[in-house]
């Protein structure tokens, strides 16, 4: 056979197509990346799921239920988007191994809900001749409908169903439109025509030809010759590609657009900041008054509002930063970013794909390190992980932001678009990402040393985000930091409190400095001290091994219950008290180059099968910090005399 199509058997001209009602059921959603899957999964669950426009965020597939309204529970499975069934990365695997049934612990599905962007059909319907020859019930959902009709594109669905063999429907998953034949398809009453042959027919088998991608273009062009009409390429996307992604624009527009984002989330988050301070010191004002002289008075005000109340000031900042990560990824703005920054990864050793990981590290490392997946290079994937955690996560933000605001004035830098806070700030993640890039230079030059592989990626259409989108990732990050805070910071803010008040003496809790607290900061100290830190510093060292974040309510402990009480003027004020300039810029640029979580470590040695990595990024970055913080406190303590 030297073709992409073969003859199907005779079909009748008028069927009912869809999942049996014989038992529990599972349908499969399966496409190229962003031709919209995880938008329309969440549409169908009403399960909130990360969205992105680039491959790569799905690595592991996601799991939810569909009700119905004919009354069927059907479960749906997000996996991970493809380009063929030929996998060339982890994630594809994942997809065909599970459409065949070859995944452990996963039944095959099904059914299959097919998704492609209808704006883009002529390549994604490469997609569609492996998956249709898998011989499994499929409904192709076509994408985007709204964009099609905006930009004057046309599509005869019934025509295009014909030549498939399949049944064919148009859905916009942005708006909820299009979704009435999605659930007569899980209900099993789709109804759909079909010639008595097609001229179009798909293999029912997997042969190699399958995996030959341009007969397998050539038999797209043929299936939507006529039964599509591509839609004119809108004049402000050819505008702004020529701004975003011109050689000398486009990096200078990136630019503008980082120091941008994090001025106003210096500016814009304050307000909001110094309210939820202010609710939390007098809600701990209100249960220091309204309970009587106790040690569990004490644990709440002390351990429980000034360790964990501390964190949660900066919720504020870390939403903020959030929302602008999505108006620039639901917008299609990040995957140009991607493309822009290619040409400087190339130059130290790393592809472009590494780029999509470092991303997503900026949320956090254990998500991004997992996305390496989509790494078809071994050591380039593992150069990749490596270098993941120097990315600034928003658990260092906390850190950042609380150090910065204690000891740098804010001034304007370049007027009022950049103060020098913010430009501190910025100063920060480049570090991280200079440190990264370096790091990935010498790997990828020595024992990590490989040809590597190019890097292609689709470029999404233009999108206005909407507020349901944006509104769905805020309150999820906003739920992934309270549970943290609820949690993690909590336990080990409750578990620092009980430990700097023993041993007890006559019944009384000790000074904090003579405590079993003190003791293991007092041990640390002359570690730290060149660094220019104390041993109340060693402690929330020790402690944000658990969470890089858990160092802010560590010292919220701490200096609450050095205060007894009484009014102080907020961690910031008392940071100042045990920190000189240069161990502030020592503990900022720590925490810039060190391995502070533990979850992270975790992740590595999974995914690189074995304790060797994770030992030695764990002792290089910490070796690095501390070489480096020690130089910062040096050179800046030097300098001011």
């Amino acid at each position: 056979m030297s073709d992409c199509h073969a003859g199907p058997a005779a079909l009748a001209s008028t069927s009912v197509t869809g999942i049996t009602s014989s038992a529990h059921k599972t349908i499969a959603l399966v496409g190229p990346p962003n031709a919209g899957k995880t938008t329309l999964f969440n549409r169908l669950t009403g399960l909130r799921q990360k969205v992105a426009n680039y491959p790569g965020v799905t690595v592991e597939y996601h799991a939810g239920r569909i009700h119905s309204p004919g009354g069927r529970v059907v479960d749906l499975i997000d996996l991970p988007g493809i380009y063929s069934l030929d996998p060339r990365s982890e994630d594809e695997r994942v997809t065909r191994d599970l459409l065949r049934g070859e995944m452990a612990g996963v039944p095959r599905p099904d059914a299959v809900l097919l998704i492609l962007d209808v704006t883009s059909l002529s390549r994604h319907l490469v997609v569609a001749a492996p998956v249709l020859a898998l011989g499994l019930p499929t409904l192709v959902v076509l994408n985007m409908a709204d964009d099609l009709r905006g930009r004057g594109g046309e599509l005869k669905t019934e025509d295009l169903s014909q030549r498939l063999g399949v049944p064919v429907v148009l859905a916009s998953a942005a708006k909820g439109e299009g979704l009435e034949p999605i659930f007569e398809f899980v209900d099993g009453t789709l109804a759909v025509p079909r010639p008595p042959e097609s001229p179009f027919p798909i293999l029912q088998t997997l042969p190699p030809v399958l995996n030959d991608v341009p007969q397998c273009r050539a038999w797209a062009a043929r299936v939507s010759q006529g039964a599509w009409k591509a839609p004119q390429p809108s004049l402000w996307s050819r505008r702004l590609d020529a701004l975003f992604l011109h050689p000398l624009a486009g990096p200078l527009v990136f630019a503008l657009t980082l120091v941008a984002v994090f001025q106003a989330i210096f500016t814009g988050a304050a307000p909001l900041m110094d309210g939820v301070e202010g609710i939390i010191a007098g809600f701990g004002k209100w249960v220091a008054a309204t309970l009587p002289q106790s040690a569990w008075r004490n644990l709440l005000t002390e351990g429980i509002i000034g360790g964990v109340g501390s964190v949660l000031v900066f919720l504020p900042q870390i939403l903020l930063l959030f929302l602008f990560i999505g108006i620039l990824e639901d917008s299609g703005y990040l995957a140009r970013a991607a493309l822009i920054a290619d040409r400087t990864m190339v130059r130290f050793g790393l592809q472009g794909k590494s780029f999509i990981p470092l991303l997503s590290a900026y949320a956090c490392a254990v998500p991004a390190i997992m996305a390496t997946r989509t790494i078809e290079d071994k050591r380039d994937r593992i150069a990749t992980i490596l270098i993941a955690p120097f990315m600034t996560c928003s658990a260092r933000l906390q850190v950042y932001a609380l150090v910065i605001a204690a000891f740098i004035p804010e001034r304007p830098v370049l007027g009022p678009l950049l103060g020098t806070r913010a430009a501190a700030m910025i100063g920060l993640y480049v570090l991280g990402f200079v440190a990264a890039l370096l790091t990935a230079r010498v790997l990828k030059s020595s024992i990590l040393r490989s040809d590597g592989t190019p890097f292609l990626i689709e470029l999404p259409s233009y999108r206005w985000p909407t507020l349901r989108s944006l509104g769905l990732r805020l309150y999820d990050r906003a739920l992934v930091f309270l549970k943290r805070a609820g949690t993690i910071i909590l336990a080990v803010s409750v578990g620092l409190w009980i430990i700097a008040h023993l041993p007890l003496t006559d019944g009384k809790p000790p000074q904090i400095r003579d405590s079993v607290a003190g003791a293991i900061g007092r041990t640390v100290e002359p570690l730290i001290q060149p660094l220019g830190f104390n041993w109340k510093i060693g402690i929330g060292l020790i402690t944000s091994l658990a969470a890089r974040e858990v160092i802010v309510g560590t010292l919220g402990t701490i200096y609450g219950i050095e205060s007894e009480g009484e009014d102080t003027q907020g961690l910031g004020k008392a940071l100042q008290k045990d920190l000189t300039p240069g161990g502030a810029v020592a503990l900022l640029v720590f925490f810039a180059f060190a391995m502070q979580c533990m979850s992270t470590v975790a992740v590595v040695k999974r995914e690189t099968g074995g304790w060797k990595w994770p030992a030695v990024q764990f002792g290089y970055m910490t070796g690095l910090a501390y070489v480096c913080a020690f130089a910062a406190n040096r050179i800046v303590t030097a300098w001011l005399g």
